[in-house]
Parts: C-alpha cells; structure tokens; sequence
C-alpha cells in the first residue's frame, strides 16, 4: 500500500481552507462545501468539516477533535535564509509562532508554526 491522500478533519473550515490557501500557497484541485482538496504536492492533501465526515460515515470519533497536534508537515528550504525570509511571511500571513528559526539536535536548521488549528507544522533546511 502507498499513501495517496492525507485528509485534515477541522471545525473552523473557511479559516483553514484559507490558511493552506492564502499563507501556505497550495493550489485547489477541488473546492466543494465543506471539503477542499489541494494539488501540487507530492501527495493529495484535503480538508474536510468534521460534521461532513460523521454524517457520511456514521462514525460518532469524527465529532472529537484531536488533542496536541496530530501530525505535523515539514517543508524543505534551500538555505537558512530561505526559511528565515518564509518563516517571517508565514507569521506575517497569520501562522502563529511556535519557535524561531535555530540549530534542532537532530542535524537540521528549522523553525516550527501553527495553523489556526493549531497543527505544527515546520521549515527545515539539510544539513
């Protein structure tokens, strides 16, 4: 089996739909009520109402939002002042901070974000 898709279930879908619109930049493929779904990346990314989902499977789970944050994207830059100058647009788009651009221990340059679901998601750069 290979991933295809990761879908994103949200109680805030208009102020979502935006922020992987508006801030991160991603394409819609398909934009219906309550779900959207994005192309350009290397794998279908989508974001659906919860309601939508508990309504078209009966599963009562879709109804409790998940605590933390459930996964996380990392996005490649080509240097650190790549991610410095993005992670700055980011924030001033409406991504909130989570922490600014530093050494990780695990070899990497990076800087972390939230969206308005508060999902962590990261710009990184190899070492």
């Amino acid at each position: 089996m290979q991933i295809n898709m990761i879908g994103l279930f949200t109680d805030q879908f208009d102020e979502m739909k935006a922020f992987y619109r508006d801030v991160l930049g991603f394409e819609i493929a398909d934009d219906r009520p309550k779900y959207v779904e994005f192309s350009g990346q290397p794998l279908r990314f989508a974001i659906c109402e919860r309601e939508v989902m508990k309504d078209t499977t009966g599963y009562e789970g879709y109804q409790t939002p998940a605590s933390g944050t459930p996964f996380e994207m990392a996005f490649e830059c080509e240097s650190p002042t790549e991610l410095e100058q993005q992670f700055e647009k980011l924030l001033e788009q409406g991504a909130v901070r989570v922490k600014a651009p530093a050494d990780m221990p695990w070899g990497q340059y990076a800087a972390f974000f939230a969206d308005p679901d508060g999902h962590v998601h990261e710009l990184f750069v190899r070492s």
